[in-house]
């Protein structure tokens, strides 16, 4: 078994918590890298979920629970810094005075370059460590055209927006095949398409995309962010739940940081859960990636030493099929395959 070179899970992701000044300039800092993919979501007020990126640009919002384009506005983020990012004045999203917010940052490689990898030439930003990399392009309809996504190795989930008019988010993982997806902005159950991905898995170095307006349309740009399987630091994996008050466990051979699940088998949200806003068990809270919902309440999670194991029969979390990612407070290191200590 291959071992990860990470050291320090937070130095490629992080969660941070802020409470909004309504201040332009208002610096949140201690995210250990200059932020290249940034989510942010209000916690105490139903503002849309605000997704940044290096790539595209640090002013330029896109929205996981809306079909919108994207928009371009000078006070939400100001500038991603060298150990964080610094927020403007004027948004409920991002800075409104006395509310709570969460960050979920991921690290790429800034800016990006051209990659000549597919048919299609795109814009690559990539931390080949951790398996991580922001790909700007734009569409031409055409089934079986390819896009380089800059990994080296083969993604295991593949979340694509187009982002010069309104459009679904349309999601690749592994466990459900090419010719499957979701949708990140609405609760719907897995869809059958191969206009989506041609019913070509990605490779080492391209994703294939079908003639569907929403991940391939004609002159409009799309923004992907790939994500590929780190040993003891990122796993994205599916689960069957029990039915049962004594739910499933699920493996992921490191402790969690952070994990989003969705249901497969029925309608329901994408929830999204973080060791910031729960600082001990059970995890306490959650958020949909899908409404403008705040805060959730929950009681019935636990981030263990080695994966998380849900307390409840609840369809939602425990009883159908499921998909997830996750991402590691600390990674599993060592020859020895032993994990981290729990909380």
């Amino acid at each position: 078994m291959a071992y990860t070179t990470i050291n320090k899970s937070s130095e490629h992701f992080n969660t941070k918590i802020w409470t909004g000044t309504g201040s332009s300039g208002h610096a949140i800092t201690g995210v250990g890298f200059q932020t290249d993919l940034l989510w942010v979501k209000a916690r105490t007020n139903t503002s849309w979920h605000h997704l940044f990126d290096a790539v595209r640009g640090v002013d330029k919002a896109i929205y996981s629970n809306a079909t919108d384009a994207q928009a371009t506005g000078s006070n939400d983020i100001t500038s991603f810094d060298s150990d964080g990012f610094t927020l403007g004045s004027a948004s409920g999203a991002t800075n409104s005075s006395s509310n709570n917010f969460v960050g979920w940052n991921w690290k790429a490689n800034g800016a990006g370059s051209s990659n000549t990898d597919g048919s299609i030439t795109s814009t690559v930003s990539a931390n080949t460590t951790s398996g991580f990399s922001i790909v700007k392009w734009t569409g031409n309809s055409t089934s079986g055209a390819t896009v380089g996504h800059g990994l080296g190795v083969v993604p295991k989930m593949i979340i694509v927006k187009t982002t010069a008019r309104t459009g679904n988010w349309v999601t690749y993982h592994h466990t459900l095949g090419a010719t499957k997806y979701l949708e990140l902005n609405n609760t719907g159950a897995l869809g059958t398409s191969t206009a989506a991905w041609n019913d070509t898995a990605p490779t080492s170095s391209v994703f294939s995309l079908g003639s569907w307006s929403n991940t391939n349309d004609n002159g409009y740009g799309m923004i992907a962010y790939c994500f590929a399987e780190k040993t003891g630091y990122s796993k994205f994996g599916s689960y069957v739940g029990n039915n049962n008050a004594d739910g499933t466990f699920v493996y992921t051979g490191f402790k969690p940081a952070w994990i989003m699940i969705k249901q497969t088998s029925d309608t329901n949200q994408w929830f999204i859960f973080d060791n910031k806003r729960n600082t001990f068990n059970p995890e306490t809270l959650y958020i949909q990636a899908n409404t403008s919902d705040g805060d959730n309440a929950f009681t019935s999670l636990d981030f263990t030493s080695n994966g998380f194991k849900f307390l409840t029969s609840n369809a939602a979390f425990n009883n159908g099929s499921y998909i997830y990612m996750a991402f590691a407070e600390a990674p599993l290191v060592g020859s020895n395959n032993v994990p981290c200590t729990a909380r």
